[in-house]
């Protein structure tokens, strides 16, 4: 079986999305990639991150995973790209993040990789379509090959949404459960068996 190179790059503010990614690296890694989980830049002010109890408690939970670097994006054969919504479109630090990337863009590095992405929302119809598929419109940008999970399995029935792995928390209140771990399972697989697919074409 051939290696395949998985990075999960997210941000998380308050845990749900950082939860998805702790997910989708461990199935990863259990379908026999190399996975990197990274998270992104805090950008917002320490004293507000300090004010929100569940945001200075994912940010000392997570304090131990390392800051994504360009580096680990080129290092990947697949990348999964999460983040929750802000009225609907990624969230400022992802976006700084994917910013970041335009050196490795313009010497076409981005290419050819398997990409795929995952989100968070207060509520079932609280943006979350929306910014996966504000996320794929970089990854076309990028010459990417997206792999969303789509209807290919009854857990992705359950979940409801073919773009990615979506979560809800009803406003803070709604720990991530069953089905979405379960859906962010179904990505991850898939994810690492094209990009090892694709990655055994190419040798």
């Amino acid at each position: 079986m051939n290696s395949v190179n998985v990075a999960v790059v997210y941000y998380s503010a308050t845990g749900h999305v950082a939860e998805i990614a702790r997910e989708l690296a461990d199935t990863a890694e259990k379908s026999g990639a190399e996975v990197r989980l990274r998270r992104v830049a805090e950008l917002a002010p320490r004293e507000v991150v300090e004010s929100q109890p569940a945001w200075a408690a994912n940010d000392a939970a997570t304090a131990d995973i390392p800051l994504a670097a360009v580096e680990d994006v080129l290092w990947a054969d697949a990348v999964l790209f999460g983040s929750p919504t802000r009225f609907g479109n990624v969230a400022a630090q992802l976006k700084q993040f994917l910013d970041t990337l335009g050196g490795a863009w313009k010497k076409g590095e981005l290419a050819d990789k398997v990409y795929s992405a995952f989100t968070s929302t207060g509520s079932p119809h609280g943006g979350n379509e929306s910014t996966l598929l504000a996320l794929m419109h970089s990854f076309h940008h990028f010459g990417g090959i997206v792999v969303a999970p789509g209807f290919t399995h009854p857990d992705k029935f359950a979940d409801g949404n073919p773009y990615g792995t979506a979560h809800h928390d009803a406003g803070g209140t709604l720990p991530v459960g069953d089905v979405t771990r379960n859906a962010a399972r179904v990505q991850a697989e898939r994810v690492v068996r094209i990009a090892r697919a694709l990655t055994k074409a190419a040798l």
